[in-house]
């Protein structure tokens, strides 16, 4: 019997062809037999206590010039009809983002299998999370106030700031005391006191890369991806034009990965990706993890193949 799949997500037609994770996933869930459907996340409801959404058929191709087609029309279905939902909508995390996950919520109690879980996706902020596993991070302040920002600037001497709820390497700063700038930018990124921010000690190991680690069912996947900065940059996101280097995973990671995996397993969180610098890690991006295609290309892996080995064991 056919199994049917949703994926919510932004615009399709906006995405990186060559680089798109949610793209891989699809590929597979696609050549799996599975029914594909399409949903943006302005349009999932809920009426009467019941998960809704106005979907459209999707069919994916591995084709650079049109590598989807969506059904002219669509359709209002709910959502408990559907096998698999994955969630994949990038942030910002602000409000709407959360009352699309209660949503999501009551798809999944009335029989949906949604990917990652809903209540994860609200408790597991992706920068405050690691906070759950000091003895793997760098020293972190989350605060909205200016005083204890500049005194923890003041004891580490080179820090980044950063907000809680953005994605891409988006407003991220990095200070150090003799920045003319240090006033201006914590009143910009705390919003005058009203914003709360996380600010870590700056890792000279970025020097080498932010590594990304992808963690499927609780087990990271045996290579990384050390993302470097160009020249004159302190971001390495891919997204603000970072290289991306695949490497074999190293002891020490893969051991920080499966103890941060088990619990990412116990939330319900099938598919994450953690950041590492140096030995620390500085993220658990849990909503919509990237870096799939790179590594796919650089070790012929098939990652999606094992994300759906594991939604599978779940029927």
């Amino acid at each position: 019997m056919r199994k049917t799949l949703a994926v919510v997500m932004d615009p399709i037609e906006h995405i990186h062809y060559h680089k798109d994770s949610t793209l891989a996933l699809l590929w597979e869930a696609q050549n799996r037999n599975y029914d594909l459907l399409y949903i943006t996340p302005d349009k999932l409801y809920s009426l009467d206590g019941k998960a809704y959404a106005s979907a459209q058929s999707l069919e994916v191709f591995q084709n650079e010039r049109e590598w989807y087609k969506l059904s002219t029309t669509a359709e209002d279905i709910q959502l408990s009809e559907i096998d698999v939902i994955l969630m994949r909508q990038d942030p910002p995390f602000d409000m709407n983002y959360v009352f699309n996950t209660y949503i999501l919520e009551l798809a999944e109690k009335q029989g949906a299998l949604v990917v990652n879980k809903p209540q994860a996706l609200r408790d597991a902020n992706e920068k405050f999370f690691i906070n759950e596993f000091p003895q793997y991070a760098p020293p972190t302040l989350v605060s909205a106030d200016a005083d204890k920002l500049r005194e923890f600037l003041q004891q580490h001497q080179d820090i980044v700031i950063k907000p809680l709820d953005a994605m891409g390497g988006a407003s991220i700063f990095r200070l150090r005391p003799k920045d003319p700038n240090i006033n201006v930018v914590i009143e910009t990124i705390t919003e005058f006191g009203q914003r709360k921010v996380m600010a870590q000690r700056y890792l000279s190991a970025i020097s080498e890369g932010d590594k990304r680690i992808l963690i499927i069912d609780g087990e990271p996947i045996g290579y990384v991806l050390a993302r470097l900065a160009l020249e004159g940059e302190t971001r390495a996101n891919l997204a603000r034009g970072g290289r991306g280097v695949g490497k074999t995973i190293n002891e020490h990671d893969r051991i920080v990965a499966q103890a941060v995996g088990k619990v990412l397993k116990q939330r319900g969180i099938l598919l994450a990706g953690l950041d590492v610098i140096g030995e620390c890690v500085t993220e658990i991006n849990i909503t919509s993890p990237t870096c799939i295609r790179e590594l796919d290309k650089a070790f012929s892996l098939n990652i999606s193949s094992l994300l759906f080995d594991a939604i599978e064991k779940r029927f």
